[in-house]
């Protein structure tokens, strides 16, 4: 029996017809309705934005270390390749009770971006009087470029290369994350919230006859870990789905709207007291002269530099940003384009290549051509062939797992 991953389904739609059958789950008949769907405007004239930024990878996962500079006790909190939002209160969790085994006064934390200002706000509630440094807040940072979805083990690890108690420790990271996560729904602006996502699966096309691009790492993979946080993932029959295809899925997954939700984390990080300080560190020496003897450092892949850290891998990751509709809240994969149903623009990122995309490229111009295919291949899934628009209620909606 194959484990139906969800990441596959979210990123890989050609993958669909491969991955029918979940492990502890069987088709069983749902009496639901499908949702009205509003089409989405996939049009290249529509981008208003376009980001690039470097997710830090490293294979033996995040860096959750110790280490002392001079008297200042350095706890490491990097290198998440793509499940820094997703992982952030669960890492942080981890790094924080390491910084306050001594009870300190004050914490000084390195970097402003999802690592920096969670570990910052767990501080604060730990009791500690807490300063942020960093050249710019979270607007301005890598983590403001990120897709938006929540994906605990996405370029986590390599599987070959990650200590043995790792697994066990992404699972306590990813369950305090999912909790926390939790506390944020339903705040004006939605700065996290559940969205349905359907994976589509092309009968026809060269895009998906094609022979998949070479894997060449293994990525660990640890969802069946948490499988009871989230819902099952159902194949729709052709009368209830809205798209016409070989195979459409439907599942939900929680999503981060970066720009209401990065503002609620530095609201409340400033409304308990804390301090921001325009900082730019180039030496850890730099550190070890802040007044604060506890330093939280949270430098993503600026680490790789700042440390000297050769175990930061680069992974170029571009996404395009149309603007946001009104209905428009559900996420999709399709030929190997992702959707993201943001509130602060729908994100649309071209997936090809699976995890090994941008592998190890530092390259950060932005490349509009690929966001233009990308938005070009989204605009065939609306065409009279393929949308068939809103699902009647008398559909009766049945759903089904091969």
């Amino acid at each position: 029996m194959l484990r139906l991953s969800r990441r596959a389904l979210l990123l890989s739609a050609g993958a669909l017809a491969g991955c029918a059958t979940a492990a502890g789950h069987r088709g069983r008949p749902s009496v639901e309705a499908m949702p009205a769907l509003v089409p989405i405007r996939a049009e290249t004239d529509r981008i208003f934005d376009i980001a690039v930024c470097l997710r830090p990878f490293r294979a033996a996962g995040p860096r959750l270390d110790v280490e002392r500079v001079g008297d200042t006790l350095v706890v490491h909190n990097y290198g998440h390749g793509g499940s820094g939002w997703s992982l952030s209160w669960g890492s942080s969790a981890v790094a924080v009770g390491k910084a306050m085994a001594s009870s300190p006064r004050e914490v000084a934390v390195i970097g402003c971006g999802a690592l920096g200002l969670t570990s910052a706000i767990l501080a604060q509630r730990a009791g500690a009087k807490v300063t942020i440094y960093a050249r710019e807040q979270l607007p301005q940072t890598p983590s403001a470029r990120a897709t938006g979805a929540w994906t605990p083990d996405s370029r986590i690890a390599l599987a070959d290369s990650a200590p043995p108690d790792f697994a066990a420790l992404w699972e306590e990271m990813a369950r305090t994350a999912f909790k926390t996560h939790r506390d944020y729904l339903g705040l004006p602006g939605d700065p996290v919230e559940w969205t349905d996502f359907y994976s589509i699966s092309a009968d026809d096309g060269p895009q998906e006859s094609a022979p998949a691009p070479k894997q060449e790492l293994e990525f660990a993979g640890y969802r069946d870990r948490i499988a009871d946080l989230l819902p099952d993932v159902h194949r729709l029959s052709p009368e209830a789905a809205p798209f016409r295809a070989d195979a459409v899925y439907r599942s939900e997954n929680m999503i981060f709207n970066i720009s209401d939700y990065g503002h609620t984390l530095l609201d409340d990080f400033f409304i308990a007291g804390g301090r921001f300080e325009h900082a730019d560190f180039h030496a850890p020496a730099q550190i070890g002269a802040l007044r604060q003897n506890v330093v939280i450092d949270c430098t993503g892949y600026g680490a790789r530099a700042l440390w000297k850290d050769e175990t930061i891998t680069p992974v170029r990751g571009q996404i395009a940003r149309l603007i946001p509709q009104p209905g428009v809240h559900y996420g999709l994969a399709w030929r190997h384009v992702y959707v993201v149903p943001r509130r602060d623009g729908i994100v649309v990122q071209a997936v090809e290549g699976g995890d090994m995309k941008g592998f190890g490229d530092t390259n950060e111009a932005v490349d509009r051509a690929e966001a233009d295919r990308a938005v070009n291949t989204l605009a065939e899934l609306f065409s009279p062939g393929r949308w068939r628009g809103a699902v009647p209620l008398t559909a009766g909606g049945s759903s089904e797992l091969s």
